[in-house]
């Protein structure tokens, strides 16, 4: 589940991926297979498998795992699509699906489904994406780093981020799809932690949802999240 990166939010997404790690870990296995498919088994020299090791990281998948899972993917004879899906919820709210697929037809098939029973509806590509812009989005919990703000900050916007956060409980740091590796990296060797670390579709704006269509619309992700083929979810519904 990916909306905008606000605490609770997140605080539910760790929830979500303690319970059902397995199935986290599985869908991330998938991710990197496909990143070393398309540009080998090298991080240096394979920027797209940098950005999901970092992601499968901020989901506490083992080091081990990551590299056999790399191992695993330079012999198989696996093959996966990257498809993009884009639709309405319950009053209009923009979504967009993010799967991995080796047979389309029952992707396609799978999230029309979910969306049909949460009372949305599948839209053509393009009908709701121009609501969205991508962006890198680094979470770091206070609580795990005795760095100042103000250092932090600097370090943040000195590596090349956009914009820097300090919430309640956490930072966010936004950069742009081009400048995320960079940005990432260099906290990461500042011996900086993340609990969120990936490039996103962020919305532009949000839509405000009454109780029973709150209701609908959370069956909707929750549902799209239990698919094997979708890997992430984003949305403009202002939880």
């Amino acid at each position: 589940m990916s909306g905008h990166s606000k605490w609770h939010n997140i605080q539910a997404k760790k929830g979500k991926a303690d319970a059902a790690r397995g199935k986290i870990f599985t869908k991330l296995g998938r991710e990197l297979l496909i990143a070393v498919k398309e540009g080998g088994p090298d991080p240096a020299g394979n920027s797209k498998l940098k950005n999901v090791i970092a992601k499968a990281k901020a989901a506490n998948m083992p080091n081990d795992t990551i590299n056999n899972a790399i191992k695993k993917a330079s012999t198989s004879n696996e093959n996966y699509e990257e498809i993009t899906y884009e639709g309405y919820g319950p009053n209009g709210v923009a979504v967009i699906v993010e799967a991995s697929t080796d047979n389309k037809n029952r992707t396609a098939a799978d999230v029309r489904h979910v969306f049909d029973k949460a009372g949305g509806n599948l839209g053509t590509s393009g009908c709701v994406s121009y609501l969205f812009n991508k962006k890198g989005i680094i979470v770091i919990d206070k609580v795990s780093t005795n760095m100042p703000e103000d250092d932090l900050m600097l370090l943040a916007i000195d590596s090349g981020a956009e914009d820097f956060e300090a919430e309640d409980e956490y930072y966010q740091i936004t950069t742009s799809p081009e400048t995320f590796s960079e940005v990432r990296d260099n906290l990461e060797s500042n011996g900086l932690t993340f609990v969120e670390a990936e490039v996103q579709m962020v919305p532009t704006t949000y839509v405000t949802l009454d109780e029973k269509a709150s209701e609908k619309m959370q069956r909707l992700i929750d549902n799209l999240d239990e698919l094997d083929d979708v890997s992430e979810v984003y949305h403009n519904w202002e939880e």
